[in-house]
């Protein structure tokens, strides 16, 4: 059997190379898709500013970029390295889609940033804006296979498990592609990466208006991204509650574990605003709670119920033990692949082989004929995630989710009125919300990867027996390397960024305050600071 430890090293080390590389992805998404708009502008208008405005911006993407890739590289290679047995269990179905990200969306992102940089005064304006939509158009691609590839592991479907060669094998690639959870994912997630990028320009906006520089640049940019990031927030409250609703139907236990729900109640539901839940008591120690709102929220209706944590665990401890027949059918027939007998068993029992799957990492020995109630009992407890991981993650998300929507719609009212540069309170707030997105990113993903719990593949592949057969030291050893190299990087990216930051937009012609001349701006810039929109 495999060790606990390796299992739980293996866990935090994907976990902590994964939310390092997330730092990179949400702004990358959404900085190529605002450079496009800054540079339809450019295109439109035939206004050099901004022009400048996409190189200026094009230069920290860039950054980002590259750290992105470099980080994001090593954690494919982890499926293999760490993975073994899950790589084996699902690759004909997940290699798929993470093929054609390579193929696809990486080559075509990665081969047009090339051009996106060094064609300015190679390709006309039209061609050049073609370009930098491309590079839009493939790191928006790559973030939908992945999703595709990650929504196969929270609601398997286009694929089927074949009890002799233990693979989820791919059957239809439309119904793998169009699975709702992927396709509602998708969405909230680029739109997640379009708010950050908006706050993050906000900010650094802020910042030189708070240091009177660069003030045409500023202000430009500053009032396309409020514009950009304000609809995109509101996007992204609504698809978060599409996916909450899909969720709540595919995943119970990470909902009931969202809403620290440990026993029934009758509808309508009451919603725990805040909670202090115990695992080992299946309790809250204390609760604010909202009355019919989580009725509201998850079912759109006032009569709508969800299963309780303790249901959740009555029907697991039902499922184990009808999926403890079929794991015993697919022992046969790794001896005998023609055993007729087996493979009737497998056919009743197969659509609960994960739960199965579960209870043999208690079983005496592996026998599972040897199992007790108390082991299936501890097997169906395994089935809840850690509550208040998962409670708290999607509370800090929502809340600044609504954070984040407050902001940019003041910022939008702020900067449509010529008011933003005039209040300095709001330009101080405006960089001190700069983390906030990439913040509710990391949270999201805690919710969604840690709320998945016990399952790599949502009930059908258990995490403990998807590891590779490592040591502990080994396991030790790599931990600690990636989280020095990935640590490097981050320091790295941070550096390059202030230092561009703070070494400003090349302005042509213009002086360091944002005019012709430091510190005077002209006639047609002052007017074009009060009626430039953002498209």
């Amino acid at each position: 059997m495999v060790n606990d430890l390796v299992v739980d090293l293996s866990r935090v080390q994907f976990a902590a190379t994964a939310l390092y590389h997330f730092l990179f992805v949400p702004l990358t998404l959404g900085l190529t898709v605002l450079l496009a708009v800054m540079e339809t502008v450019y295109v439109t208008t035939g206004r050099e500013i901004y022009k400048q405005m996409v190189q200026f911006w094009t230069k920290l993407l860039l950054i980002n970029f590259a750290l992105g890739v470099a980080t994001g590289l090593t954690m494919e290679f982890q499926f293999g390295t760490n993975w073994s047995f899950y790589s084996s269990f699902v690759g004909d179905t997940f290699g798929a889609p993470l093929a054609i990200e390579g193929l696809m969306a990486f080559f075509l992102e990665s081969t047009f940033i090339g051009l996106m940089v060094f064609g300015w005064d190679r390709m006309s304006k039209a061609q050049h804006l073609i370009v930098t939509y491309m590079v839009a158009l493939g790191s928006n691609f790559s973030a939908l296979w992945i999703l595709v590839a990650n929504s196969f592991m929270q609601h398997p479907q286009g694929a089927e498990f074949n009890p002799v060669t233990m693979r989820m094998e791919l059957q239809s690639f439309g119904t793998l592609f169009f699975n709702p959870d992927a396709q509602s994912k998708f969405v909230h997630t680029v739109l997640a990466g379009y708010v950050t990028a908006a706050i993050f320009v906000c900010g650094v906006s802020a910042w030189y208006m708070l240091k009177n520089r660069h003030l045409d640049i500023a202000r430009r940019s500053f009032r396309v991204a409020a514009i950009f990031g304000m609809l995109g927030g509101a996007g992204v409250i609504t698809l978060g509650d599409a996916l909450g609703y899909v969720g709540a139907h595919v995943q119970p236990t990470k909902l009931a574990a969202m809403e620290a729900l440990w026993t029934p109640e009758e509808a309508p539901m009451a919603f725990n605003a805040i909670a202090f839940p115990s695992q080992s008591e299946q309790k809250n120690y204390f609760a604010i709670r909202v009355p019919a709102l989580l009725s509201i929220l998850v079912t759109h209706s006032l009569d709508g119920t969800v299963p309780s944590i303790d249901q959740l665990e009555a029907q697991a401890r039902d499922r184990i033990r009808n999926g403890i027949p079929a794991v015993q059918a697919m022992e046969r027939l790794s001896a005998n692949p023609r055993d007729e007998n087996a493979l009737a068993q497998f056919k009743e029992h197969g659509k609960d082989v994960g739960y199965g799957f579960l209870v043999l990492r208690y079983a005496p020995e592996g026998d599972l004929s040897r199992v007790t109630d108390a082991d299936i009992t501890r097997a169906a407890r395994d089935t809840i995630p850690e509550v208040w991981i998962v409670f708290w993650s999607f509370r800090v998300m929502v809340g600044l989710g609504l954070l984040m929507l407050a902001y940019l719609v003041l910022a939008t009212l702020m900067t449509l009125a010529n008011q933003v540069q005039e209040r300095r309170w709001f330009l101080w707030g405006a960089v001190l919300m700069v983390p906030a997105p990439f913040l509710a990113c990391e949270f999201g993903w805690l919710v969604a990867e840690v709320g998945r719990q016990p399952w790599t593949v949502n009930e059908m592949l258990p995490t403990w027996l998807s590891v590779s057969t490592h040591s502990v030291p080994y396991m030790v050893f790599s931990l600690g390397g990636f989280i020095l190299l990935y640590t490097v990087f981050a320091i790295v990216e941070i550096f390059l960024m202030l230092y561009f930051i703070r070494k400003g937009p090349d302005e042509h012609g213009s002086g360091e305050r944002g005019g012709p001349a430091a510190g005077r701006p002209s006639a047609s810039g002052a007017s074009a600071g009060r009626t430039s929109t953002a498209h």
